[in-house]
């Protein structure tokens, strides 16, 4: 078996993209929550549909590693059905191992909704409930990736942390899902503490640690403390390495020295056509910078460049890009695009 660089754990997905015409936004007075409106009781038409097999964070993750040069694996689930059979097709096609892959007779392959009204989307999801066991893992992998499990998932979680504590060489960056966050920080307390790298956004970073606080877009705001607090609490749980994006206002980390670090969004005149899957692309692409070798401060530079192409695509693979075009872009990056320290 060839050396696996990136593992990835997570469900798979396919996603119809339904493109609306006729909705609403309404955001509460300040506040960052909005709804989407549609007519109650109506017939709705829409633009356009576009059938997106093979996604979800891992496997997103999986193909952004591929395509970046790492030898890739996936563990995930389908069913002996018509949209598992593209769901694998994706893979290969992507040079992502499918060895891993498991076809359950009994259930069906995770399949969600997407309802996509201007740049933004909703996802109506539905993660089937699988038999979820660990696999023999090769210990010659150098980073697991684990993100979005459904909620009969537990045992398979502790399963890995245990995997993980007999495998210390291999490295873990976990970018949790909605259910991982359900269970709870105790229920997964194993698998925070042996987290190297943890990736999420604001509002999950707070939904975890459940506090309230204002994230800065810069340091230069002065409200800073309120970031450096979050990633600190974070920190805390285990993870070596904490960073929270917050949409197109950047991202801020902490390093294992106790370092912050702020990253802004990479400049882009261009405005952005569909925002799925711009959080798995940065964290996919800081953890593959890593594991090519690349130290933190230039792995964070990656994330947001992979991030900004995704957004100009349908869809969280097609924008994404290889080794030589990513790092072309850090090298022609405008002065501006640069880490702060805060």
């Amino acid at each position: 078996m060839e050396p696996i660089d990136f593992f990835a754990i997570g469900d798979i997905v396919t996603e119809p993209f339904i493109r609306l015409k006729e909705a609403h936004i309404n955001c509460k007075i300040d506040s960052e929550q909005c709804e989407i409106c549609m007519k109650w009781g109506d017939k709705i038409p829409y633009d356009y549909f576009i059938l997106m097999p093979a996604v979800g964070n891992a496997s997103n993750a999986a193909v952004a590693a591929a395509r970046l040069g790492l030898s890739s694996a996936l563990r995930a689930y389908t069913g002996e059905d018509r949209y598992g059979e593209d769901c694998l097709a994706v893979l290969k096609a992507e040079k992502v191992d499918i060895t891993f892959m498991v076809k359950d007779p009994s259930r069906p392959s995770n399949y969600h909704y997407v309802l996509w009204y201007e740049t933004e989307r909703t996802i109506l999801v539905k993660h089937e409930n699988y038999d979820y066991r660990l696999p023999e893992i090769p210990p010659s992998v150098q980073w697991i990736y684990l993100s979005s499990l459904a909620d009969n998932s537990l045992p398979y979680h502790l399963a890995l942390a245990e995997w993980l504590q007999k495998n210390p060489s291999t490295k873990l960056c976990f970018q949790p899902g909605t259910f991982q966050m359900k269970l709870g920080i105790e229920a997964l307390k194993n698998m925070y503490e042996r987290t190297e790298l943890f990736v999420c956004n604001k509002e999950e970073a707070q939904r975890i640690l459940q506090v309230e606080a204002t994230l800065a877009h810069s340091p230069a705001t002065g409200e800073a403390d309120d970031i450096k607090k979050i990633l600190e609490g974070l920190h805390a749980l285990g993870p070596k390495i904490v960073v929270i994006t917050n949409d197109r206002k950047g991202a801020y980390a902490r390093t294992e020295a106790g370092e912050f670090w702020f990253v802004p969004m990479y400049p882009d005149t261009r405005p952005p056509f569909e925002r799925t899957g711009a959080g798995d692309a940065f964290a996919s692409s800081v953890t593959a910078a890593l594991a090519l070798g690349k130290p933190l401060e230039e792995a964070l530079l990656w994330g947001p460049v992979n991030a900004m192409c995704v957004v100009q695509e349908v869809g969280a693979q097609k924008g994404l890009l290889t080794r030589e075009k990513l790092e072309e872009y850090v090298q022609n990056a405008p002065a501006e695009y640069k880490l702060e320290k805060m």
